[in-house]
């Protein structure tokens, strides 16, 4: 991969960047003798290119911002001869690459200390967090009287695993058929950005034993375009209700989102869909 001629634009500030961490360093700190002639503190580049396995011409070219080819595996070994910590490696790839490093993503099952209240605010759209694995770690009232959450076990708190297992969220999604291989294509995406966690495999694993569905519609490795933010939602006591939802980043580094619901305005709309939260819900049996 390389940056080439993008570096045109962040070519002063890449020289600023590496020329500054360089100078943070000492020659001790890498095991490197100081030596009597040396002018300026810090590394040098001859210093920094021999530890990061490239030429002197080449790095000292990289620095200079010229047209030159940086794979992601020379700016991670710079990263470790230069000590940079995330944040900052984080920031050499900006600079070089115009994007973030790809990282190996892992389940988090932690919520920001504000999330809860956050879900609260909202009282009349439905809203809940999900992690990578698609676990549901908290929701709001709203949501839990559409989804039913709490009434899950733990361990099964998960919403594919609803989508695949539960009878009353099959019935719940309209045209479950059509909904249901979209939402196994989202969760692709996430798969494959956690090709090393283990709790994801296992899911997959689970679903294609219990679930025929999931089984054939996952081995087909269908990539369906980019959701277009509506849902179909059968809703006891009204009907088929018309929902537009919305993904919002909640924790970038835990990989953690807050999803959220809000009725259509066409019949019977958002308002029924109001009176029906505020309704206390039928007891079964």
């Amino acid at each position: 991969m390389c940056a080439s001629r993008s570096l045109v634009r962040t070519r002063p500030e890449l020289a600023d960047f590496l020329r500054s961490r360089r100078e943070r360093l000492s020659p001790e700190m890498l095991g490197l003798p100081r030596g009597n002639r040396r002018r300026t503190p810090g590394l040098r580049r001859e210093e920094v290119a021999a530890l990061a396995g490239v030429g002197v011409t080449w790095y000292t070219w990289l620095e200079q911002g010229r047209d030159i080819g940086v794979s992601t595996g020379f700016l991670d070994s710079l990263a470790r001869v230069l000590r940079l910590d995330a944040a900052e490696r984080r920031h050499l790839y900006l600079l070089v690459h115009q994007r973030p490093p790809t990282e190996s993503k892992r389940t988090w099952c932690t919520m920001p200390s504000l999330a809860q209240r956050l879900l609260d605010d909202l009282p009349h759209r439905p809203a809940y967090v999900l992690n990578l694995r698609w676990d549901v770690l908290a929701w709001n009232t709203a949501a839990d009287r559409v989804f039913g959450f709490s009434a899950q076990p733990l361990e099964r708190r998960n919403l594919l695993w609803m989508l695949f297992v539960d009878d009353a969220t099959r019935r719940l999604f309209d045209a479950w058929e059509q909904q249901a291989p979209r939402l196994v294509s989202s969760f692709r995406q996430d798969y494959a950005s956690a090709p090393e966690d283990s709790d994801i495999e296992q899911l997959v694993q689970e679903l294609e034993d219990v679930a025929p569905e999931f089984k054939t519609w996952w081995r087909q490795q269908d990539i369906h375009g980019p959701c277009l933010g509506r849902r179909s939602l059968c809703i006891p006591d009204i009907g088929t209700l018309d929902f537009e939802h919305m993904t919002l980043t909640l924790d970038e580094d835990r990989h953690l989102r807050l999803v959220y619901y809000a009725a259509c305005e066409s019949p019977p709309g958002a308002g029924a869909f109001e009176d029906w939260l505020r309704a206390p819900p039928i007891m079964q049996g």
